[in-house]
């Protein structure tokens, strides 16, 4: 006897499923059982085990998503998946820039004023501004009164010292986060310092190595050799390490102007120091997410230790910590381009010209660390824009104020056009004109104008738009517009008309 339809679907097990088959079952053996009321002792049991059922089904699905790439949703159980292949999620990027110190009372000084480094050079918010140091000791000439000095949004943590157990596999847990990759200097007296390393096959007896760990909650764990492979740690450990890195270090000029502590010139006058950059903080990268790993990490077994396809350049290139988006074209793709050339365009991760070291790792990467063929000549290029100028004629709703609307449509097509999503993953709205591609396959080249006008429509506040020859234009037509294959899109100037005055708000 088969099993009835119902029960034939796996997925037929939530609360009114289970209280279903519980009935039939009871039924089939107790057919006097007719009083389907609510308050019946037995039906009340009957819904309990129902409703247990449900919750246990949930918890059983949500564990089984948990073991695929595919579904997972919980980082630490990302970590996991991606140990089986030997990926690793990215930590986050500190931000950096040159910090300008100024001596407010230099008539009072003599001789120089040594800012430390290490010194706290922060925002001025009172509750969470954003913290960093500075990277090299800043001797100010109490003459000029100014001086310049690298800052990095992290923080120096006390060192962390933990008796060695003296056994294989030894771990030390650093406490504080979020780590930065690559950071932790440690060493034990008699044995002097440790170099990490990404796992001990290769370390001898006597080889000072450790493995870095990092978790869901960005704590890292240090892991020592077993006696064989890598030395087992004799005496007190110590660790020194930054904390800190992510988009918030991103801060704006003129926004670093706090020094913390207290300084004093050559003959021990105390120095007063003011602070300021005078352009942007840049390169802070946030750490990869779950929906980032889902995509990088399968495609990190594409490509295993060498540089050879098309599509292996665009994969190792965007290995590089802050390059969001990468395109390789070679004579296949693009006529022009001579035989055993490539030109690879990179776009980092926070938009815009990537700088010149960002583009030399990537070239580093693609040729040394992942070899290409020798014969093959590499291009790395900043990436070509084609501006996007929208002009949209709205007509408003009743209660809308015109310059809220405008500000929303800017916000909207703004985020249209983002290379990355906030989870780090590729912005699946725009992208370089070769993979603009039709229902074939083949390259469309093209961005819509339907997308863009959907994207107006939408917006609160927006009773209607026009679309017109010349009320919604994309750089100046009513059409789609047509991007080469080695172009990336970008939003230009968005310009508002209000339909009912005709003026521009």
């Amino acid at each position: 006897m088969g099993l009835p339809p119902t029960y034939e679907s796996y997925a037929h097990k939530d609360f009114d499923a289970v209280r279903e088959r519980l009935f039939d079952l009871i039924t089939s053996v107790f057919p006097q059982w007719t009083n389907t009321q609510k308050h019946n002792f037995g039906n009340i049991l009957v819904e309990g085990f129902a409703f247990v059922a449900d919750i246990l089904n949930y918890y059983q699905d949500a564990q089984a998503r948990e073991t695929r790439f595919a579904f997972v949703e919980q980082r630490k159980n990302m970590i996991a998946l991606c140990k089986l292949i030997g990926y690793e999620l990215p930590g986050a990027d500190a931000a950096t820039a040159d910090v300008q110190l100024t001596l407010t009372n230099k008539t009072a000084l003599a001789g120089t004023v040594t800012i430390p480094e290490g010194t706290i050079v922060r925002t001025l918010e009172v509750t969470n501004p954003v913290k960093g140091e500075l990277q090299a000791d800043v001797v100010v000439d109490v003459v000029t009164g100014v001086a310049t000095g690298p800052w990095e949004h992290s923080l120096t943590q006390p060192i962390y010292v933990l008796a060695s157990s003296g056994l294989p596999d030894f771990e030390m847990y650093l406490p504080f986060g979020p780590y930065l990759d690559g950071t932790a200097v440690v060493s034990t007296p008699t044995q002097g310092v440790f170099t990490e390393v990404d796992n001990f096959l290769t370390s001898g007896p006597g080889d000072l190595h450790y493995t870095a760990f990092v978790d869901h909650l960005d704590r890292v764990t240090l892991r020592f050799g077993d006696g064989n492979n890598g030395a087992i740690p004799i005496g007190n450990v110590s660790a020194r390490y930054k904390t800190g890195g992510g988009t918030d270090g991103n801060v704006e000029a003129g926004s670093l102007v706090k020094v913390e502590g207290n300084f004093t010139d050559t003959y021990g006058n105390t120095a007063y120091v003011e602070s300021t950059n005078l352009v942007d903080a840049e390169g802070g990268i946030p750490r990869e997410e779950v929906e980032a790993a889902r995509v990088n990490a399968p495609a990190s077994l594409r490509v295993l230790n060498r540089t050879v396809s098309r599509e292996d350049y665009e994969i190792n290139a965007m290995r590089v910590s802050g390059v969001g988006r990468a395109l390789m074209l070679t004579s296949n793709e693009q006529s022009g381009i001579p035989e055993n050339h490539g030109r690879l365009y990179i776009i980092p991760s926070t938009g815009g010209t990537p700088s010149t070291a960002m583009k030399d790792e990537v070239e580093v990467m693609c040729t040394e660390t992942y070899p290409n063929t020798i014969t093959f000549q590499l291009d790395v290029l900043d990436p070509a824009y084609l501006t996007i100028d929208v002009v949209a004629w709205v007509w408003l709703r009743e209660g809308y104020q015109p310059s809220a609307v405008k500000a929303s449509i800017e916000e909207a097509l703004e985020d249209f056009f983002e290379p990355m999503l906030a989870d780090g993953t590729a912005n699946p709205n725009v992208d370089f004109g070769f993979y603009y591609k039709d229902a074939d396959g083949n390259p469309a080249g093209e961005i819509a104008w339907s997308d863009i006008f959907n994207i107006v429509r939408d917006i609160g506040g927006v009773r209607k738009v026009g679309a017109g020859a010349t009320e919604f234009t994309l750089n100046g037509v009513r059409d789609d517009v047509s991007i080469p294959n080695w172009k990336f899109p970008a939003l230009g100037t968005v310009t508002v008309i209000n339909g009912d005055t005709g003026t521009a708000i």
